[in-house]
């Protein structure tokens, strides 16, 4: 999806946190001077103490060598303890059988997009992402949707931190709106904290924000909670689950994942970890539920690569134009390690594309040979048979550079009969007809469009049921929650869950708003708080209501009427008028008949209003012009436009 313009801006400062390998915090990343303060020093304390990791060793890194050794975090169950400290075992088993905390999604449950989660203990809260949502076909004039945060906002002296899973716009599109109503640390890998800048940039809170750069293995103390990134795979570089640690026990959230065992640039999904907090115990799996319908597993991203190499020996000399995801860095790697193995310069198109292929590029996610890359100011001379394209527009978003090139209005690319258009990636639910209408517009230009998922050219993101199986037979989570998806997604994964063994009183199928409170042996919800949709029209945020929409969609569907009629102030004599304008209703010279007989009505409603026992208020004169007007059109019509009378007393 597009992402706002942004020029890229270094990253300096490290993370404030220690990893459960043992490295030492470094200096924390934050575009804004050191604030002092409880709320600071609270986010910001070395890592819980807890039992060290078992399993297989994994291998140190040069500054992890050199640094003292931190243990894993604690067990749900406290681990047997001296015959000498039954006592104190005891009572502190009581207070974790007695201990809770809460869950409450805000966004991401039961729709796609605007993926935000609270997690909540007496003291403290954290959060987990803040992602927008696009409108849909009945909002008419919104940008994007966010979600309701006015809880946390609420609640700002119990928040500590937000943790984001990765870098796309359903998950940090939200965030710089949260941070104009609570500037609040933000911990995150290098490449989301890299996306993160650019869109804090563009909305001009960049300078003032805490940005800590955190890695797979860290871990953050904010407060009574503390949260350890965990490496997955995803179809952007960089994603983290989180494991959660509270007072109550071990949550686990998985963001979004799949397993990739032959991953593009060679991270593999920390397997091992999920099964180590399983063995230690963990109280509740909050679990992607995207592909939950699908069965198997998603296949490797190398696989499109294969797809690629496949597709430009069948190009022959004809120029290639490749449009995916902007944020798909690992696709557009494999695009890049195609063309240069054909010889072909790489040419960017598309403000989301360009920003996003000179960030990975400038922090190491994305490796071309010197000068490979271009944008399109610099591709003149470049011959069809030595250039490939890569562009936004995958999901035939209007403005987008594929779209403009099939309408013939890209002002440097146009498009011929000796183009071979490649489009990796699948319609977004909803977006068909746009992706359709593209498709459509480029055939008619002459260019061979390719376009069917079966040829390879695009996989998933997201775990299909056998990987989530792993993940929960790793975990064994006493109580599981699926998150991220519609409603059928959601139902898909709790079925799952059932084939795994795990009680359906253990089971939530939660909605947005919904407080899930789990202590160690139960799970229930017991309230609700503020959530929904925040529309984003232009630099407008939450004026835009459910009343507004309607009349922007009586509006696009009904059309406008609008009576005016001046009166006199002393007798209510009618001076001028009334007229009557219609605009989107009908077309006036073929409905003089109708527009008459609205006059009329107007004119009988007015002089009635007049004279009844409310005198002449506007508003009853209005509310007469409104209601009579409207029944007329509707018995003459079966239409409803939008009434807007205007009366002037002189």
């Amino acid at each position: 999806m597009e992402q706002p313009e942004e020029e890229p801006a270094k990253s300096t400062q490290k993370p404030a946190s220690k990893s459960r390998s043992g490295s030492k915090s470094g200096k924390k990343t934050s575009s804004a001077k050191q604030q002092s303060g409880k709320e600071e020093k609270t986010a910001q304390t070395a890592a819980p103490k807890s039992e060290k990791r078992r399993g297989r060793p994994r291998k140190k890194s040069v500054a992890e060598e050199s640094q003292p050794v931190v243990p894993a975090p604690v067990q749900v169950s406290a681990p047997a303890q001296p015959a000498a400290r039954k006592s104190g075992r005891r009572t502190r088993q009581k207070e974790d059988a007695l201990a809770s905390v809460r869950i409450i999604p805000l966004g991401g449950l039961g729709e796609i997009g605007k993926n935000m989660t609270v997690i909540e203990t007496p003291q403290d809260i954290v959060i987990i992402d803040c992602g927008l949502a696009f409108p849909d076909d009945d909002m008419p004039g919104i940008d994007l949707v966010i979600p309701d945060f006015s809880y946390v906002v609420q609640n700002r002296d119990k928040v500590r931190g937000i943790f984001l899973t990765h870098g796309h716009e359903d998950h940090i599109g939200g965030l710089s709106y949260l941070l104009k109503e609570l500037n609040i640390p933000v911990y995150a890998a290098r490449l989301t904290i890299g996306l993160v800048e650019g869109k804090l940039k563009e909305a001009g809170n960049l300078k003032t924000a805490k940005l800590n750069i955190i890695k797979a293995g860290d871990t953050i103390r904010c407060g009574s909670i503390s949260v350890e990134a965990i490496a997955v795979n995803h179809s952007i570089p960089d994603a983290c689950a989180f494991a959660i640690f509270t007072p109550a026990g071990t949550l686990v959230h998985t963001g979004d994942f799949k397993i990739d065992y032959t991953p593009v640039d060679g991270q593999m999904i920390d397997l091992a970890r999920f099964g180590e907090l399983g063995r230690h115990g963990v109280l509740a799996l909050m679990s992607d539920s995207t592909n939950a319908e699908r069965p198997g597993m998603t296949p490797s991203e190398r696989r499109v690569g294969e797809a690629f190499e496949m597709l430009f020996n069948k190009a022959g000399d004809r120029r290639i134009i490749v449009a995916s995801f902007s944020s798909n860095v690992h696709r557009i790697q494999q695009i890049i390690n195609v063309a240069v193995r054909h010889g072909r310069k790489i040419v960017v198109s598309g403000r989301s594309m360009e920003n996003v292929t000179a960030k990975a590029m400038e922090l190491g996610y994305l490796k071309a040979p010197k000068d490979a890359v271009l944008d399109v100011d610099h591709m003149k001379g470049i011959p069809d048979e030595k250039m490939v394209v890569i562009t936004t527009g995958s999901q035939g978003e209007p403005m987008s550079a594929l779209t403009r090139m099939a309408r013939g209005e890209h002002r440097k690319l146009s498009v011929t009969s000796h183009d071979f258009i490649i489009i990796s990636a699948n319609p977004i639910p909803g977006n068909e007809k746009l992706v359709g209408k593209v498709i459509n517009d480029l055939m008619k230009l002459g260019a061979d469009v390719i376009y069917e998922s079966s040829m390879g050219i695009h996989v998933s993101g997201h775990a299909c049921r056998e990987e989530i199986r792993t993940i929960l037979g790793l975990t064994k989570p006493r109580f599981f929650i699926p998150v991220h998806g519609e409603y059928k997604h959601l139902a898909k994964n709790r079925d799952l869950a059932r084939e795994m063994g795990i009680q359906d009183d253990r089971i939530m199928v939660a909605e947005n708003g919904q407080v899930i409170e789990l202590t160690a042996e139960s799970m229930k919800s017991v309230t609700s708080v503020v959530s929904g949709a925040v529309m984003v029209d232009g630099s407008g945020i939450g004026d835009v209501g459910s009343i507004v929409l309607r009349d922007r969609r009586m509006l696009s569907e009904e059309g406008l009427i609008i009576a005016v009629a001046t009166i006199d102030s002393k007798t209510g004599a009618i001076l001028a008028g009334p007229d009557v304008v219609s605009r989107g209703f009908v077309y006036v010279r073929e409905s003089e008949e109708l527009l008459v007989g609205a006059r009329q009505v107007c004119r009988q409603a007015l002089a009635a209003a007049g004279n009844g026992q409310g005198g002449r208020e506007w508003s009853n004169l209005k509310q007469a012009v409104r209601d009579q007007l409207g029944s007329y059109l509707f018995n003459k019509t079966k239409r409803r436009p939008i009434i807007l009378p205007i009366i002037q007393e002189v």
